[in-house]
C-alpha cells in the first residue's frame, strides 16, 4: 500500500483526497519509483481544479513532477537504487503522476539525478525552473549574452521566474523582473534583478508596430497581452522565450518587429523535450543556479495541503517554489 492524492470527478467538478491504494493499481510501465518529493506547477494547479480537461479518466494521481529513487526496473538503463528525476511527458495528465509515494513510468522518461544536487533541491526546480533553464539556453542560442543589455523577466515572482531572475542574475545579466504583486520587491532583488517594475508597465500594448528598443531578450511567463506589449520593446535581434500562459493563450501583435528588427519569438516546451536537451538543462542548473538562493525561494509542503495551494498559484498568490514532500 501507498499514499496518494486521488482526484474524482462527480457532476462535471473535481475534488481530491488522499488515500491509501494498492501497488497493483499503479500504470503499467517498466520502471517503479519510490518517490521522495513532487513539486507544485501552475499546470499542477490547473489539473487541481478540474480546469482545461487536461485529465479526461478519472480517478487521477496528479503530480507533473517527481524526484526518488528506483524500487524496481525491467528497463536496461536503469537499476534498484538509482536515483531519477521525472519532469513532463504528460506524467500526471494522461496517466498518473507524483502526487503519491510510488510512480510506475517508462525508463525512457527519466533521467538521472546530477551529482550534487539533492533530491528536495531538484524539486525545488522542477518543471518550472527546467523551463526557466530551457528558456535561458534558447535566448543564449539566438545570441543573448550580457553585454546585449537588460533582460525582462515577466511573472517574476512566480515560479518560472524566481528561477530565471536567480539564474540570469548568476550569470552576470542585467534583470528587470516584472510583477504585479509589490510585497515581492524585495525577494526580486535579493535573488539578484537590478530593477523591479509594476506588471501594468509592460502588460499592455501601446499600439505601436516598434517601441524604443530596451530589451535585449525576454522569458515570459505570462503570454496574452503582456507578449504582444513586449515584442515592440525588443532590441534589434534579440529574442523573447514564451513560455507560459498565465496572462492567456491569445495575443495580437503585428509582424513588424519580426521583420525591421529581426525578432525572435521562441516557443518553449518542457514537457516534450528530449534526453539530450532534458540532460544538458540540468547540467545547467546545478552550474547556474546559486543554491542558497533557490533554497530562499522554496518552501515544503505535506502532500495533504496541495488542494488548498491549487487555486492560490493559479491566482499568481504562490512566491516561489513548492515542493511537495509525499511522506510527510
Amino acid at each position: 500500500m501507498f499514499k496518494a492524492l486521488v482526484l474524482e470527478e462527480r457532476d462535471g467538478k473535481v475534488s481530491g483526497a488522499v488515500q491509501s491504494l494498492s501497488e497493483d493499481r499503479l500504470p503499467d510501465g517498466d520502471v517503479t519509483v519510490a518517490v521522495q518529493y513532487s513539486t507544485l506547477n501552475y499546470k499542477d494547479g490547473m489539473i487541481l481544479g478540474g480546469i482545461g480537461r487536461l485529465v479526461r479518466q478519472y480517478p487521477h494521481v496528479p503530480g507533473v513532477d517527481f524526484v526518488g529513487t528506483v524500487e524496481a526496473s525491467s528497463a536496461p538503463a536503469w537499476k534498484v537504487g538509482d536515483a531519477v528525476i521525472l519532469t513532463g511527458w504528460r506524467v500526471g495528465e494522461s496517466r498518473w503522476g507524483g502526487y503519491a509515494q510510488k510512480a510506475r513510468v517508462k525508463g525512457d522518461w527519466l533521467v538521472k539525478l546530477p551529482a550534487g544536487l539533492t533530491a528536495s533541491r531538484a524539486m525545488a526546480i522542477g518543471t518550472a525552473g527546467f523551463t526557466a533553464m530551457l528558456a535561458i539556453i534558447a535566448l543564449e542560442d539566438h545570441g543573448l549574452t550580457p553585454a546585449r543589455g537588460e533582460v525582462l523577466v515577466t511573472g517574476a515572482a512566480g515560479g518560472v521566474g524566481s528561477v530565471a531572475t536567480a539564474a540570469l542574475a548568476h550569470l552576470g545579466y542585467r534583470v528587470v523582473a516584472s510583477t504585479g504583486r509589490p510585497e515581492t520587491h524585495d525577494y526580486l532583488r535579493a535573488l539578484g534583478a537590478t530593477d523591479v517594475i509594476e506588471r501594468s508597465t509592460v502588460a499592455a500594448p501601446s499600439g505601436k508596430p516598434l517601441d524604443a528598443e530596451r530589451w535585449a531578450g525576454c522569458v515570459d511567463s505570462v503570454g496574452g497581452s503582456t507578449l504582444a506589449a513586449i515584442l515592440p520593446g525588443i532590441k534589434y535581434g534579440g529574442s523573447v522565450a514564451a513560455c507560459g500562459l498565465a496572462g492567456g493563450t491569445k495575443f495580437e501583435t503585428t509582424v513588424i518587429p519580426f521583420l525591421l528588427r529581426g525578432v525572435n519569438l521562441l516557443g518553449i516546451d518542457s514537457v516534450m523535450c528530449p534526453a539530450e536537451r532534458r540532460n544538458a538543462a540540468w547540467a545547467r542548473l546545478v552550474r547556474d543556479l546559486p543554491m542558497a538562493k533557490l533554497d530562499a525561494l522554496t518552501r515544503t509542503v505535506p502532500l495533504g495541503e496541495l488542494i488548498a495551494l491549487g487555486p492560490e498559484i493559479l491566482a499568481g498568490k504562490i512566491r516561489g517554489r513548492v515542493v511537495v514532500d509525499v511522506n510527510a
